[in-house]
């Protein structure tokens, strides 16, 4: 599909201007977040209508990175763009760019065009996979899309109503799936990038679908991801957090080291 890659960079590069245009107009460079959740799921319905595979593989796919990011769009559209909630992350970029933060947010802007580019090329792969016949592989992908999903709407969950109890200020969440990991969320974010490899395996091209799950790892576990979470984690519940480092893992689950009451 040549026309759907040459097409979809001038056309995002326009809609992640845009966003930017709105993101400085009212202050909230967190709008940067919205162009990959709403621009992978755009991307993929796009892709798959003009490959139209006619398999069930295909479709199964893209109900998956439909649900996915749909969920994350309302997420971050309700969480911070309607609250008008900045991301901390931004919030530090911007302090330290200072007055040139403006601008040096631009290119993090157009900057996931090509991260959209690249993450759809597993689902691109699953939906390219031509073989007619469902397999036990692509049963495989539909439990651990289900298992990821599943898991990162308990995870979110379990945080929320924790934050939700005044009891609990200044306290760690230690409660359900965040006694076995500090980032169950980020944990089965990267585990749903799985299922795509699952339904692209057989081709020999078929390996690069892994690219989904090692460039999320690697962006999640040492860039955008746990070291923000953890900076303001350590931040805001101080040693109660140097504690919770201690005894739980950082991002596989996994049993803790001992039990707390905290």
């Amino acid at each position: 599909m040549p026309e759907f890659w040459y097409g979809l960079f001038p056309v995002g590069f326009a809609l992640a201007l845009g966003a930017y245009l709105l993101a400085l107009k009212i202050r909230l460079f967190a709008v940067v977040d919205t162009i990959w959740a709403t621009g992978m799921g755009v991307g993929a319905l796009i892709y798959y209508l003009m490959s139209a595979p006619g398999n069930v593989r295909g479709a199964a796919a893209l109900a998956i990175m439909l649900f996915w990011s749909g969920r994350l769009s309302l997420h971050l559209l309700r969480d911070r763009i309607l609250r008008g909630k900045e991301d901390p992350r931004y919030a530090a970029l911007a302090k330290h760019w200072g007055e040139r933060a403006n601008f040096r947010f631009l290119f993090v802007f157009l900057g996931q065009i090509p991260l959209v580019a690249l993450f759809l090329v597993p689902f691109s792969l699953a939906v390219g996979h031509t073989q007619p016949d469902w397999r036990v592989l692509d049963s495989l992908g539909i439990l651990i899309a289900v298992t990821a999903l599943a898991g990162e709407l308990v995870a979110d969950r379990q945080l929320a109503r924790f934050r939700a109890d005044e009891g609990n200020t200044g306290k760690v969440c230690r409660q359900g799936l965040w006694r076995y990991t500090r980032h169950p969320n980020y944990f089965f974010e990267w585990l749903h990038w799985f299922a795509y490899v699952a339904f692209a395996w057989g081709p020999p091209q078929a390996w690069l679908s892994f690219v989904g799950p090692v460039m999320m790892y690697l962006f999640l576990r040492y860039i955008t991801g746990v070291p923000f979470a953890e900076r303001s984690s350590l931040k805001s519940r101080g040693e109660a957090y140097r504690d919770y480092q201690k005894s739980t893992n950082t991002f596989f689950p996994w049993r803790p080291q001992r039990d707390h009451n905290s």
